[in-house]
């Protein structure tokens, strides 16, 4: 079973390029993260995401292209049985996932469009840095350097 939290369900427009992303906050995770900045998402809390919770969220947020769920929980096929609801369901809307793994399995990359991994590692930076560990993959191609925004000074 994958649990999410439902008050954390949110339209994000900075996790995946050029999508307008349903972005569903899943418990239970498996990461470690030094310093995490949800930690209480380690614990078995939330509700059950099921196909028609799914189908639910997609109809009461109109627009939305991409539905990424920020982690995978703790049991795999649950997540994989989620990731084909969407392509069979609702096969014009992008899948994406986020694990704080450094790798995940074949069968992760082939069920989403976009996958992102690495724990999050504060001396090298999150996903916008070029220092970063972390990498977001699209079919397999790493397009992480398209949150690299040149040319811009942070310290202003």
């Amino acid at each position: 079973m994958i649990k999410y939290i439902p008050e954390l369900t949110d339209i994000v427009l900075e996790e995946i390029p050029d999508k307008v992303t349903l972005a569903v906050e899943i418990s239970n995770c498996r990461g470690s993260c030094v310093g995490c900045h949800s930690p209480f998402l380690k614990d078995d809390i939330g509700s059950e995401l099921t196909p028609a919770v799914v189908d639910k969220l997609i109809a009461d947020n109109f627009g939305v292209n991409c539905f990424l769920l920020l982690g995978e929980g703790r049991d795999p096929e649950a997540l994989l049985r989620i990731a084909a609801h969407l392509r069979t369901a609702h096969p014009g809307l992008e899948r994406a996932v986020y694990s704080g793994r450094a790798e995940v399995e074949p069968e992760i990359y082939a069920a989403f469009d976009y996958v992102k991994v690495g724990p999050y590692i504060a001396d090298c930076g999150p996903l916008n840095e070029p220092t970063t560990n972390q990498r977001l993959y699209y079919h397999g191609q790493d397009i992480t350097s398209r949150f690299w925004h040149k040319g811009l000074d942070k310290n202003r």
